[in-house]
C-alpha cells in the first residue's frame, strides 16, 4: 500500500480516531499531528505503550526507542511542562503528554504500560525522603494497576512492565542472587518487596514482568554522572574498600531488555536487568581510571561518598552479585556484557 497523509485533526480529535482512544482526552492542548497509513503489517506490528517516569534516565531513552521504532507513546507525567521540555513536539511529533486526570483515557487502548516512576535513591537520604523513596514507587504503581484492571476487557493492556531494583536482595560480599533468591532484610529491600507487591495485584489476564534493574551506567546521567566527579578528585581509586559487588547493566541493553518484555510474551515473573559480569568496585574503578587516563590508587573514602550521598551511599558501600539468569534463559542479547566494554562505549 503506498503511503498517504492523512488530512491534520485536532490534537485530541486525531489520537481518538488514530490511536483508538475509545473517549476523549480531556485536557489536551489543540495541536497539529501528521498522521501516516501504512501497510496492515506496520498497523499489526506497531504499538501504543503508556509510560510512568518517561522522563527519567532510563525513560528518556526508553521514549527515543520507541519514538524511532514509530510506536506511539503516551508520557504519563504529573508535570505537563517538564515533560515538553523533554520532549520537544519538533523532536517528538506524535507523543501524548497527559497529566493524572488523563492517564485513565491514555491507559485504555494502550497495548503495553511500562511503569518507571520513582523518587531517585542516589541521593542524600533523611526520615522525609526515604518515606518519598518508598512512597514515591507505591503510590504510583497502585494507581497504574488500579486503573489497569478497572479498565475494559476490550480495551485494558495485555502487558505491564513494572520496575523494582536488585536492592530486594540486601547487601553481601559473598552471596550470588539470580530470580529465585529471597529478600534481604535492609530498607532498599523493603521497599522493593513493597513495590512489587503493589504490581502484583494487576489483572490476571494482564502480563506482568518484573525488572529488578542494576545500577544503569549511560551518558549525561544515572550513577555515572555522581562517580565521575569523586573519582577524579580523589585520583580515580576505588569507591569505599572496592571489594564490594557491583551488579551494573549499560542503559541501551536495560531499555532493550524493557522493549523486549513489551512485546515477547515470554518475558513474564521476575527478570533481573544487570550484567552478566558484575565485578567488584575495585576492577570497575580501575576500568574506569583506564577509560579517563587516570592513575587508580587512591581510594574514594567513605566520608566523602556519605557527604555527597548521605545514608544513600550505602547503594555504593554496599552491594550484591546480582546474575541474569532469567534474561540469559530467555536468550536476551546482551550489547554489553563486560564492564571495560560498557564504560568505553559511554565515555570515549
Amino acid at each position: 500500500m503506498v503511503f498517504c497523509k492523512a488530512t491534520p485533526f485536532s490534537w485530541t480529535h486525531t489520537i481518538s480516531t488514530f490511536l483508538h482512544v475509545p473517549q476523549p482526552l480531556s485536557g489536551f492542548e489543540t495541536k497539529r499531528l501528521r498522521v501516516w497509513c501504512g501497510s496492515d503489517q506496520n498497523k499489526k506490528d506497531q504499538m501504543i505503550i503508556s509510560i510512568t517516569g518517561a522522563t527519567g534516565f532510563v525513560g528518556r531513552r526508553l521514549v527515543q526507542r520507541l519514538s524511532t521504532d514509530n510506536h506511539n507513546v503516551r508520557v504519563l507525567t504529573r508535570s505537563r511542562s517538564k515533560a515538553e521540555l523533554i520532549f520537544p513536539v519538533k523532536d517528538f511529533p506524535g507523543i501524548v503528554i497527559a497529566e493524572e486526570p488523563e492517564w485513565k483515557g491514555c491507559i485504555q487502548g494502550s497495548h503495553g504500560v511500562v511503569n518507571l516512576a520513582g523518587m531517585p535513591i542516589s541521593t542524600r537520604w533523611s526520615s522525609e525522603i526515604k518515606k518519598e523513596i518508598k512512597q514515591s514507587r507505591i503510590r504510583v504503581t497502585s494507581k497504574i494497576v488500579g486503573l489497569i484492571n478497572d479498565t475494559p476487557d476490550t480495551v485494558r493492556p495485555k502487558v505491564l512492565v513494572s520496575a523494582t531494583a536488585v536492592g530486594y536482595y540486601g547487601t553481601s560480599e559473598t552471596q550470588i542472587f539470580d530470580e529465585q533468591s529471597p529478600s534481604g532484610n535492609d530498607y532498599l529491600a523493603e521497599v522493593c518487596r513493597e513495590w512489587e507487591a503493589e504490581a502484583l495485584k494487576v489483572n490476571k489476564d494482564v502480563r506482568l514482568a518484573l525488572i529488578r534493574i542494576g545500577v544503569v551506567l549511560g551518558k549525561d546521567g544515572g550513577a555515572l554522572a555522581k562517580m565521575v566527579p569523586l573519582f577524579k578528585v580523589f585520583a580515580g581509586g576505588p569507591l569505599g574498600s572496592g571489594n564490594q559487588w557491583f551488579s551494573w547493566i549499560h542503559l541501551d541493553d536495560i531499555v532493550n531488555l524493557i522493549y523486549e518484555a513489551l512485546s515477547n510474551p515470554s518475558y513474564k515473573g521476575v527478570i533481573n536487568g544487570t550484567a552478566p559480569n558484575p565485578v567488584r568496585l575495585a576492577e570497575m574503578c580501575e576500568h574506569l581510571g583506564n577509560v579517563l587516563g587516570r592513575p587508580s590508587w587512591l581510594p574514594v573514602p567513605d566520608f566523602a561518598l556519605k557527604a555527597v550521598l548521605g545514608e544513600g551511599a550505602t547503594v555504593v558501600l554496599d552491594g550484591q552479585r546480582v546474575l541474569p539468569a532469567r534474561a540469559k534463559e530467555l536468550g536476551f542479547p546482551f550489547k554489553y556484557s563486560y564492564i571495560k566494554d560498557a564504560l568505553r562505549a559511554i565515555l570515549s
